[in-house]
C-alpha cells in the first residue's frame, strides 16, 4: 500500500542551482578523469546529440540522450582495483513521483505487512549511479529513496545471491545531502570487494560482488524514459564534478 507522498525536496530546489564547477586538483596519488572543460577521456554515446555535456565546469545530464543503444557515459580506459572519488548532485526530483518505493530492511529484503504484501510509498525521485568495471550490475546507486544512495541494486535484487551478499550491498545508513547539494562518493574496489563512503560515512563496507569483472570501464549512468512527453521512470537529472581515481596494485 502507498503510505504517503514524502516531501523530500529541499526548500530551494526550484531555484536555479548555484554555479560551482570543478573545485580542486587531484589529491596526491590520484589522477583526474574530468578536466572541467570538455568530455576528453570519456566515450559519449553514439547519437547522444549533446545531452551529456559540460556546463559551468560540471558534467551535466538531462536524461534525454538520443543514443539508440547504450546511453551511459563511459571512460575510455579500463580499470581494475582502484579508489574513485566523485562529487555528484541530483538537480531535481520534482519531475517524477515514484509510486512504488519499498522500505528496504538491513537484509536487503523489502518490508511487508501482516498479510505479506510489500509496503511501498510514493517518493519524488531521480536516478543515476556509478557503473564499475563495465558492468551495469555492479552499479553504485544515486537516487532519492529513503534507504539512501550507495547500494548496489543489481546484487541486492538478485535472488540467486547468498543472503550475506544481498545484505552487504545494502546501505547501513542514509548519508545523502539535500537535493541540489553536492555529495561525495569514495568508492574502493579490490578484487570482488567494494567499500562505499558517502559524505564521510561508510555506507557499504567490504561487500562481496561475486562474478564482477576483474577490469572494465567506469560509467555514469543514464536512467529514465518518456512517453507522451512525461517521465515514466525516474530520470537521471544529475551533475558530476571532481572525478579522481587512484589505481591500486
Amino acid at each position: 500500500m502507498v503510505l504517503a507522498l514524502l516531501c523530500l525536496i529541499s526548500p530551494g530546489l526550484f531555484a536555479a542551482l548555484p554555479v560551482s564547477g570543478q573545485t580542486g586538483q587531484a589529491p596526491a596519488g590520484f589522477v583526474s578523469l574530468f578536466n572541467g572543460r570538455d568530455l576528453t577521456g570519456w566515450k559519449v554515446p553514439e547519437g547522444d546529440n549533446g545531452h551529456w555535456k559540460v556546463v559551468n565546469g560540471v558534467i551535466d545530464y538531462d536524461a534525454e540522450s538520443e543514443a539508440r543503444q547504450d546511453k551511459n557515459l563511459w571512460t575510455e580506459r579500463e580499470y581494475g582495483d582502484f579508489i574513485l572519488r566523485v562529487d555528484w548532485r541530483l538537480k531535481d526530483v520534482s519531475s517524477y513521483i515514484n509510486p512504488q518505493v519499498p522500505i528496504i530492511l538491513p537484509s536487503g529484503l523489502h518490508k511487508k505487512d501482516a498479510q505479506g504484501k510489500e509496503i511501498v510509498m510514493a517518493v519524488p525521485d531521480a536516478d543515476s549511479g556509478i557503473l564499475l568495471r563495465g558492468a551495469p550490475k555492479s552499479q553504485v546507486n544515486i537516487w532519492n529513496w529513503p534507504i539512501g544512495s550507495g547500494e548496489v541494486y543489481g546484487y541486492r535484487m538478485d535472488r540467486n545471491m547468498p543472503p550475506e551478499v544481498r545484505a552487504g550491498v545494502t546501505p547501513k545508513k542514509n548519508a545523502d545531502k539535500n537535493i541540489g547539494e553536492w555529495n561525495t562518493f569514495e568508492i574502493t574496489m579490490r578484487g570482488d570487494r567494494l567499500t562505499v563512503v558517502l559524505n564521510g560515512e561508510t555506507v557499504i563496507e567490504n561487500a562481496q560482488l561475486p562474478g564482477v569483472p576483474p577490469r572494465g570501464r567506469i560509467g555514469l549512468q543514464h536512467h529514465g524514459g518518456k512517453r507522451d512527453g512525461k517521465w515514466v521512470s525516474p530520470p537521471s537529472l544529475v551533475q558530476f564534478r571532481n572525478i579522481f581515481i587512484k589505481e591500486l596494485k
